[in-house]
C-alpha cells in the first residue's frame, strides 16, 4: 500500500489522530475537541513553581545527577543527631506529627439498649459482632475509616444508620484529642539526605552525585512575602574521599547558568550550622541582567539564591559515615520569584488566594462572562430572532407609527404573524442605542455604539462580547413567543424602552465579573434607549 505523504501532512495540521487497521488504512479517530465539544482543549498554562522545578531537574541531570526522594517524615531523634546542641533551636520549627489515639470502647446493658433502639433487634450475636469489631480497631486490626463499613456489612445495617449509632452512643469517638508522636515534617533536605547516604553505603560504593526537589516543612511564627511554612528545596550532596568546597562553587555555577546568571560571589555565611564543617558554610551570590535597574532591592543585579558546605564529620559519623559530603541547597520558591520578577512569595505560590495576589482579569475574560439570559428554543424560534434582527437594521429609521412584518409560519404547533412595531407618532422605529454593542473595555463592561468616538474600546475584537442590544431583544421577544404559543396566548407584545441594568435587554453577567468588577471599583454600563417592540398575532 502506498501513502499520500502531502494527505497525511494536511490531517496533522487539522489536529486529526489516526490509528493503524489491521495493516489496511489509516482511520481517523475523533479528537478531543470532537469527543468532548463542551470543553476546549488548548495548551496550559505551568505554575512558576514547577516550572522552575522542572527546569532545575533538567539542568542536575545534564550536570550528572542522579535523582533521590529522601524521607520527608524524619523522627526527632534524627535532628539531634544532626544539630547535636543546636537540635532543639532546629525543633521548634518543625511540624510534629500527631494522631488521634483508638479508645477501648465499651459496651455496657445501657448502650445494648440505646444500640438496639437505633439499629433494632440485632440479638446478642449482633452487640458481640460490634464488640469484636471495636476490639480490632483498638489493636489497630480495623483502620479508622473502614470501622463504620465493617460494622455495616457485619450486621447487614446502611453506613448512615451504623454512622449515627455510633455518633449518639458512643460519645468518646467525638471526644478523642489528637497526642504529638516523636515525628516530624523534614524541616530541612539534609535531615533526609543523612539517613538516605547512611543507608545507600550499605549497598554501593562512592562516589556518590544525588539530588533531590521536595517539599519541606517550617514552623514560621507567620508566612510573608519572602518566607512560607511549607517550601520547595532543591538540594545535592556530593559523597566522595576528594570532594571540597570547590566542588560546591562548581556545581552551584554550573546549576544556575542555566537559568541565565551570569557572574558569581561566594562569601562566608555567618549562620554557621551545626551540620557544616566551620569555615565550609558558603552563601552565593548570582549577578542577573534581568535585575539591574529593576524597583526591588536587588536593582544592582546580585542576589542570594544558594548555600553550602562540607557535612561535619561528627554528623556524618552518626550514621557511620567515612567519607566528606558536600550539600548545596537553594530554595525553589526564592529562585522563581527572581525569574519572575514577583516581589511577593505568597502570590507567586498561591495567585487563585485573593489575600495572597491581586486579581486582574483581561478585558478578553471578562468578555467570555457576559451572556444572553432568555434564548429560543426552537429552530422557528431562532429565526425569529434572526428575522427580528434583519428587519430593524432595515428599518430602523422609519418614522413612526409604522409596522413591518417579521416571520410568518408555524410555533410550537400554533400559527403566527410577527412584525416589528412602533405606535407612536413622530419617533422613529428604533431608539438610538438598539445596536450597541458589548465590549469590555480596561476592566468595564460597556455597551456602546461602534462609532468613531468608542473605537479604543472596539480594537481588541478578543473583548467583544459578540452581542448587540437588538440580538439580545430579539432572543428574549423569540422566547416568549414561543411561550405565548404554549400556554395559548391569541397575541404576545415584547417591548424594551429605556434600558438601565443588563437585565433589561435580556443580558446577564456571569458571577465572576461581577465580583471582579465590584471588587476592583469597575463599572458595568450597560444603558441607553432601545425603544423597540415585537408583536405576535396567533391565528
Amino acid at each position: 500500500m502506498r501513502f499520500d505523504p502531502e494527505k497525511i501532512k494536511k490531517d496533522a495540521k487539522e489536529n486529526f489522530d489516526f490509528t493503524w487497521n489491521q495493516g489496511k488504512k489509516f482511520i481517523r479517530t475523533p479528537t478531543l475537541n470532537e469527543r468532548y465539544p463542551r470543553i476546549a482543549f488548548k495548551f496550559g498554562k505551568e505554575h512558576p513553581v514547577y516550572a522552575t522545578i522542572h527546569k532545575l531537574r533538567e539542568a542536575y541531570l545534564r550536570m550528572g545527577f542522579e535523582e533521590m526522594m529522601n524521607p520527608l517524615i524524619v523522627d526527632d531523634k534524627e535532628v539531634h543527631k544532626q544539630f547535636g546542641s543546636e537540635a532543639l533551636a532546629v525543633l521548634d520549627r518543625c511540624f510534629y506529627l500527631a494522631g488521634l489515639p483508638r479508645p477501648n470502647v465499651g459496651i455496657s446493658d445501657e448502650r445494648i439498649e440505646q444500640v438496639t433502639g437505633i439499629l433494632g433487634n440485632i440479638g446478642d450475636n449482633g452487640i458481640e459482632k460490634i464488640r469484636q469489631i471495636f476490639h480490632a480497631y483498638k489493636k489497630g486490626k480495623v483502620d479508622g475509616d473502614d470501622l463504620v463499613p465493617e460494622i455495616s456489612v457485619a450486621l447487614k445495617v446502611s453506613d448512615s444508620i451504623v454512622a449515627n449509632m455510633i455518633d449518639k452512643v458512643f460519645p468518646e469517638f467525638k471526644e478523642l484529642v489528637p497526642q504529638a508522636s516523636t515525628k516530624t515534617l523534614r524541616s530541612h533536605m539534609t535531615s533526609g539526605w543523612f539517613i538516605s547516604l547512611g543507608a545507600l553505603l550499605e549497598r554501593k560504593e562512592p562516589p556518590f552525585n544525588l539530588f533531590s526537589i521536595d517539599r519541606c516543612f517550617r514552623r514560621e511564627q507567620q508566612e510573608d512575602a519572602s518566607r512560607l511554612m511549607t517550601y520547595y528545596s532543591a538540594s545535592c550532596v556530593i559523597m566522595d574521599e576528594d570532594v571540597i568546597v570547590d566542588h560546591g562553587k562548581a556545581v552551584a555555577e554550573g546549576l544556575l547558568t542555566h537559568f541565565g546568571f551570569e557572574k558569581f560571589l561566594f562569601r562566608p555565611d555567618e549562620k554557621r550550622s551545626k551540620y557544616y564543617v566551620p569555615d565550609t558554610q558558603t552563601e552565593v551570590f548570582a549577578f542577573h541582567p534581568k535585575l539591574v535597574g529593576s524597583n526591588s532591592k536587588y536593582s544592582d543585579g546580585w542576589i542570594e539564591v544558594a548555600t553550602f558546605g562540607i557535612y561535619s564529620p561528627t554528623a556524618l559519623a552518626e550514621y557511620d559515615i567515612p567519607y566528606p559530603v558536600m550539600n548545596l541547597g537553594l530554595g525553589v520558591e526564592r529562585l522563581a520569584m527572581i525569574l519572575h520578577d514577583s516581589p511577593d512569595v505568597r502570590s507567586l505560590a498561591y495567585p487563585q488566594i485573593p489575600q495572597y495576589s491581586e486579581w486582574d482579569m483581561l478585558d478578553n475574560e471578562l468578555a467570555k462572562q457576559i451572556f444572553v439570559d432568555k434564548v429560543p428554543e426552537t429552530p422557528e424560534g431562532r429565526a425569529i430572532a434572526d428575522a427580528i434582527v434583519s428587519q430593524c437594521e432595515l428599518h430602523s429609521e422609519e418614522l413612526s407609527p409604522c409596522e413591518f412584518p417579521v416571520w410568518e409560519g408555524e410555533v410550537c404547533g400554533r400559527n403566527v404573524k410577527i412584525s416589528v412595531i412602533e405606535p407612536e407618532i413622530n419617533t422613529k422605529l428604533c431608539g438610538p442605542a438598539v445596536f450597541n454593542e458589548i465590549v469590555a473595555y480596561q476592566g468595564d463592561i460597556l455597551g456602546i455604539p461602534n462609532i468613531k468616538k468608542w473605537h479604543k474600546p472596539f480594537e481588541n475584537h478578543s473583548a467583544k462580547a459578540g452581542i448587540s442590544f437588538i440580538e439580545a431583544f430579539a432572543a428574549q421577544a423569540a422566547r416568549e413567543i414561543e411561550e405565548a404559543a404554549i400556554f395559548g396566548a391569541n397575541e404576545h407584545i415584547v417591548r424594551v424602552r429605556i434600558v438601565k441594568v443588563p437585565s433589561e435587554i435580556n443580558l446577564k453577567i456571569g458571577p465572576i465579573a461581577q465580583r471582579y468588577i465590584t471588587g476592583k471599583k469597575k463599572k458595568i454600563d450597560i444603558r441607553g434607549p432601545v425603544f423597540t417592540s415585537v408583536k405576535a398575532e396567533f391565528v
